[in-house]
């Protein structure tokens, strides 16, 4: 296999690349300057040595947390719950939000295989139960799809008992769409206009977290 094989191939792996366009993709940077192929080179081996999610959040990070969770501006009040790591970005390009972010890496899908324990679910009841001065709101920004909308249900429902307050993002968002496709103003709209998925308990907050227990799992 000689080496423009070898580029197409690997080309092939990115998500909606067929072969024509890895083709393309794989001849233009063989025309192009070599600096640009050396540039692309160097910075696929620094996003591979570097980058890693966040232990805080699951954000990607090239530092010991991600630039959001370093960021003392952020209201620590809040945090916007996502399915990956992109809706993070397509959130921060509204420029409509300030709180913190927790990245799940997906969504639930038992017939793949996925349910709670493969998703970032423990770590964020961990964020929401580590102090009485933990987040006062859960944004749910999962997609608006049936995989989307069955893992918001399933979070609020551990949320619920804790005492914080659990909203989904407007339903101005069409069903079925995902964040990374939509426009800023739609996604903003739909944060301002978000809604309360179930009265959060009447119990204060520090009641509601000494109930739980230190000592019960994260996950029922």
């Amino acid at each position: 296999m000689d080496a423009i094989d070898a580029l197409t191939r690997e080309l092939r792996k990115l998500p909606g690349v067929g072969t024509k366009t890895a083709l393309r993709l794989a001849y233009h940077l063989v025309k192009g300057p070599g600096e640009e192929v050396r540039g692309l080179a160097h910075a696929l081996e620094d996003v591979a040595a570097r980058v890693r999610p966040c232990p805080r959040c699951g954000n990607y990070c090239s530092d010991r947390l991600c630039r959001v969770c370093l960021d003392p501006s952020r209201d620590r009040g809040v945090i916007c719950v996502v399915e990956e790591a992109y809706d993070v970005g397509a959130i921060e390009r509204t420029g409509s939000y300030r709180g913190l972010y927790h990245v799940l890496g997906g969504h639930l899908a038992p017939l793949d295989g996925v349910g709670p324990d493969e998703l970032g679910i423990e770590a964020l009841l961990g964020r929401v139960n580590e102090s009485e001065e933990g987040p006062g709101e859960v944004i749910l920004a999962t997609n608006a799809t049936i995989e989307g909308e069955a893992t918001a249900v399933y979070i609020e429902g551990l949320l619920s008992p804790l005492g914080v307050r659990v909203t989904r993002l407007a339903r101005g968002i069409p069903v079925g769409s995902d964040l990374e496709y939509l426009s800023g103003t739609t996604i903003a709209e739909a944060l301002d206009g978000r809604r309360e998925m179930r009265a959060a308990s009447e119990r204060p907050r520090g009641v509601a977290l000494a109930d739980r227990g230190r000592d019960e799992p994260l996950l029922p």
